[in-house]
């Protein structure tokens, strides 16, 4: 997926609207965490998340079955965030972004660990799965100290090569990736 479609679809969760799992937000959101921790010196964190198997799940169990997976993923990890600033966003199919403002490599770490062990704890079976009996989700983490000469496509770009290597190295986990 190309990383400006990302940029420009970013849609924040709605857990509060039944009828909706998911609606739009500007892509402004990332681009002024950017600059806004640019100013101020601080660092920016990103997971990228992506459910174990998740084509392998809708075809075993229907679309509706994996519609309620998702929402279901979706209030977990935000579930495992907890400052306001903070921020889980979908950006297709079984992907999510956290985006973590103000936290340096181990805190997204330490948070990218509380979600894979959430989402472990649900115990929803996945008998078409090849990592386990149970939805499971894969992490790319990234941090760095925003620049405003720098473009945050970088930050994306290295979660990315982290869940890259997550599923590379067998799915299940987390793996941090230097940008």
């Amino acid at each position: 997926m190309p990383f400006l479609f990302l940029l420009s679809h970013f849609e924040i969760l709605c857990l509060s609207t039944l009828s909706r799992l998911f609606c739009t937000t500007k892509d402004q959101r990332l681009e002024g965490e950017w600059q806004r921790l640019a100013r101020e010196h601080l660092p920016l964190s990103l997971l990228l998340c992506d459910v174990d198997f998740f084509k392998r799940y809708n075809d075993r169990y229907g679309h509706p079955v994996g519609d309620d997976c998702l929402r279901t993923v979706a209030k977990t990890i935000e579930s495992c965030i907890r400052r306001p600033a903070d921020l889980v966003a979908r950006y297709g199919g079984e992907e999510f972004a956290v985006i973590l403002p103000n936290t340096l490599r181990e805190g997204a770490t330490f948070i990218a660990e509380e979600i894979c062990l959430a989402i472990a704890n649900l115990q929803i079976p996945h008998e078409a799965s090849f990592v386990k009996d149970c939805v499971s989700v894969s992490i790319g983490i990234s941090t760095t100290m925003p620049q405003k000469n720098v473009h945050q496509r970088s930050l994306i770009e290295s979660a990315d090569k982290g869940l890259y290597l997550a599923k590379n190295q067998g799915r299940d986990r987390s793996v941090y990736s230097s940008n």
